[in-house]
C-alpha cells in the first residue's frame, strides 16, 4: 500500500521499490481493494524479496518491522513503520492501516523535499 500511496502522490518524481525479507506469494486482496476505494490500482503489484541493490541506491530506506533481516547501510536515512500487519483483518481495519500509511507517506514526501499536500 505504500508504494501505492508514493506513486499515486508523487506522479514521476520519485522511484520507489517495495521488498519485503519474508514476502507473501499473494497480494492481500483486502489492501488492494482498500487501495481501489481511493482510486489507486496495486492489483498489478506482486509480493517480491528486498534487494540489497535497491537499499544501496535508495534516499530513504522504510522498514515495516523486519528487524535485523533488512540490510543496514551506513549514510541511509532509515524509518521503521510500525504498523499493524492487514493479513486477515476485515476492510474497515485495512483502511484504517491504509489511512495511517497515506499520512506517513505524505510526511516523507514532503520530508523529502517532494511537495504534496
Amino acid at each position: 500500500m505504500a508504494a501505492g500511496w508514493v506513486r499515486h502522490l508523487a506522479q514521476d518524481r520519485v522511484d520507489v521499490y517495495s521488498g519485503g525479507s519474508d514476502p507473501g506469494k499473494h497480494l492481500n486482496p483486502t489492501a488492494v481493494e482498500a487501495m481501489r476505494e481511493v482510486g489507486i490500482d496495486i492489483s498489478n503489484e506482486f509480493p517480491k524479496p528486498f534487494a540489497t541493490e535497491v537499499v544501496q541506491a535508495a534516499d530513504a530506506v522504510i522498514t515495516m518491522g523486519c528487524g535485523d533481516t533488512c540490510p543496514i547501510l551506513p549514510g541511509k536515512r532509515y524509518e521503521d513503520w510500525v504498523l499493524e500487519d492487514p493479513a486477515g483483518l476485515d476492510i474497515e481495519a485495512v483502511r484504517k492501516i491504509r489511512d495511517d500509511i497515506h499520512r506517513r507517506v505524505v510526511g516523507l514526501l514532503n520530508d523529502l523535499g517532494v511537495d504534496i499536500k
